[in-house]
């Protein structure tokens, strides 16, 4: 029997410090200092919807990697491997191993930290989320609660991502560059950096990085494990 085919609609929006993908952590919730705001589309700013939200401490988003569809790289061009960054981006693997943005519906998964809901404003119900590892204007399709009780598995394999690898970099800025942001930006673009921003292939020390982050762009280097910010400027 066919299946009946069915639309998927976004029910809200992320709104971030990411206006590129250049920079954004590679799993949610790797820097807590990062905040978003989820603001949901017209057809669903009701609040009834979030009634009891705030009982819960995380969430679950479902969305999608909209670049990618954008590049038409979906259900009919998808392939079976992908390269993943953190084997050095030489290793094919099978796509439902990986997080791979280049799957068949290129849809994300992310677990992040409520912060806050306010319930009425001028864009409606917005939900303040904290760890978020999505682009700004991502298209949200649903919003659920993380159950500890049934979603947290510690003993679980990990396959060949093993432990996430946080903070593995030594961020240096000897100009005091990135005190010019508010301390929770300048917090957040550290943990960024810290978490080491770089595809897996690229280890040249004297390449010099441009990421943008929160309407600036820094600029830097990395020499084995130290970064060193050489240059923060506003958009």
């Amino acid at each position: 029997m066919p299946e009946a085919a069915y639309t998927l609609t976004p029910i809200a929006h992320i709104r971030s410090e990411f206006r590129e993908k250049f920079g954004i952590p590679r799993q949610s919730g790797l820097v807590d200092a990062l905040r978003a705001q989820v603001v949901f589309t017209p057809p669903f700013r009701n609040a009834d919807a979030l009634r009891g939200l705030e009982d819960y401490s995380l969430l679950w988003l479902i969305w999608q990697f909209s670049q990618v569809v954008a590049a038409g790289a979906d259900g009919a061009n998808w392939s079976p491997t992908v390269r993943p960054p953190r084997l050095g981006g030489n290793v094919r693997m099978g796509v439902f191993a990986t997080r791979s943005p280049y799957r068949p519906n290129a849809l994300g998964l992310s677990c992040v930290r409520l912060v806050g809901v306010q319930p009425d404003g001028p864009e409606g119900p917005v939900l303040t989320v904290a760890g978020a590892d999505l682009l700004d204007g991502t298209p949200i399709y649903d919003i659920k609660p993380y159950l500890p009780g049934v979603d947290a598995h510690p003993e679980a394999a990990a396959g060949f991502a093993g432990p996430a690898a946080a903070h593995a970099l030594t961020v240096r800025d000897p100009g005091g560059c990135l005190a010019a942001l508010p301390p929770r930006q300048r917090a957040a673009l550290e943990g960024v950096l810290q978490n080491d921003p770089r595809p897996g292939y690229q280890r040249d020390p004297a390449r010099v990085y441009g990421l943008a982050f929160a309407g600036h762009t820094v600029r830097f280097t990395v020499d084995n494990d130290v970064l060193t910010v050489l240059e923060l400027k506003a958009e």
